[in-house]
C-alpha cells in the first residue's frame, strides 16, 4: 500500500478542496434554478367538496385540474380561489365552504406543475395569469372576484391588471416582484454571482422573464378594489412587499397587517368577517 507524509498529504488535502469547491460552484446555479422552477408537487386524494365537481381547464399546451363549485344561495358572483407555491387546490375547502354559503360559485384548480395540473416548471405568474385567463374563459360573464395565497395571490393581481372582468381582489402575502422576493429567500450561501447565473438558468430552461414577473408593476394599472393582506410577522415575504404593492394602487384598497401573523398565517378566522365586508361593500355591490 501507498503511504503519504505529511507533506504530500498536505498537498493532496490542498488539491481536493479547491477542486471540491470549484465542482460545489458548479452545481450551485443548476441546483438553485430547479428549486425555483420545480417545487414539490403534492397530489390531490379523489373526491370533490360538497357542491363541487372534477373540471379540468384548457391552457396553453396544458390542462389543469381542479373543482367547480355551487352557490347553495342565489348566485352573486363566482370566486377563483388561487393557491401559493407547493400547495394545491385542496387549501380552498374553507373558501369553498364560507363563500358557497353566501351565494358564489367557486372555482379552485391546481397551477401549473401542482397538484394533478400539467406543466414542468412555475414561473410564478409568467404563463400562470395566461391560465387564469383561460379559466375565467370558461365562465359566463359573471363577476368574478380572486383569492389568492402567496404566489396565487401574485398570479391574481398580474392578470386582473388587464382583464376587465376581474371585479375585485382579496391578495394575502403577495410578492412585490419574482428577483426580489427569490433574492432574499436564497440561502446564505449563494453568492449574488450564483443567484444571477441561477435566474440565467431558470429564463433559460422555462422560457420566460424574472424581471417580466412583477406585482407592482401590474398593480399601476388595476382599476378595480383590492384587499391587500399580510402577517407583520412575516419573514418568508415580508410585509414591506404588499405595501410596495399598496403604494402603486389606484383603486379602492385596503391593507390589513395581521398581527404575529407568519407566512401562510394571515387569512386566519379573525380576519374572514372583514374579507366578508369588504366583498360586500367594494367589489359586489
Amino acid at each position: 500500500m501507498l503511504k503519504l507524509s505529511s507533506r504530500q498529504k498536505s498537498f493532496v488535502v490542498l488539491g481536493i478542496v479547491p477542486l471540491a469547491g470549484f465542482v460545489l460552484a458548479m452545481q450551485l446555479p443548476p441546483m438553485a434554478a430547479g428549486a425555483l422552477l420545480h417545487p414539490a408537487r403534492h397530489h390531490v386524494a379523489p373526491g370533490a367538496p360538497e357542491n363541487c365537481q372534477d373540471a379540468v381547464f384548457v391552457s396553453e399546451g396544458i390542462t389543469l385540474k381542479g373543482w367547480r363549485c355551487h352557490a347553495a344561495t342565489p348566485k352573486r358572483g363566482t370566486i377563483i380561489y388561487l393557491h401559493g407555491v407547493g400547495d394545491n387546490r385542496v387549501s380552498s375547502a374553507g373558501v369553498i365552504q364560507r363563500f358557497v354559503n353566501r351565494g358564489f360559485d367557486v372555482v379552485a384548480y391546481d397551477s401549473r406543475a401542482h397538484g394533478e395540473s400539467d406543466g414542468e416548471s412555475c414561473t410564478y405568474g409568467y404563463f400562470e395569469k395566461s391560465d387564469l385567463h383561460r379559466v375565467i374563459d370558461t365562465l359566463s360573464n359573471d363577476r368574478v372576484i380572486l383569492i389568492g395565497s402567496s404566489m396565487g395571490a401574485a398570479v391574481a393581481l398580474q392578470e386582473m391588471a388587464d382583464d376587465p372582468r376581474v371585479v375585485g381582489a382579496v391578495a394575502a402575502e403577495s410578492f412585490s416582484d419574482l428577483r426580489t422576493v427569490a433574492t432574499e429567500r436564497a440561502p446564505f450561501f449563494l453568492t449574488d454571482s450564483t443567484i444571477r447565473k441561477a435566474f440565467n438558468l431558470a429564463e433559460q430552461q422555462a422560457g420566460f422573464s424574472i424581471d417580466a414577473v412583477n406585482v407592482v408593476e401590474a398593480a399601476r394599472r388595476i382599476a378595480v378594489p383590492v384587499l391587500l393582506i399580510h402577517g407583520d410577522m412575516d419573514r418568508d415575504t415580508p410585509p414591506e412587499h404588499s405595501q410596495r404593492i399598496f403604494s402603486v394602487l389606484h383603486s379602492p384598497k385596503r391593507l390589513i397587517l395581521v398581527p404575529g401573523a407568519k407566512h401562510n398565517e394571515s387569512l386566519k378566522g379573525t380576519v374572514w368577517p372583514e374579507i366578508e365586508r369588504w366583498i360586500d361593500s367594494e367589489a359586489i355591490r
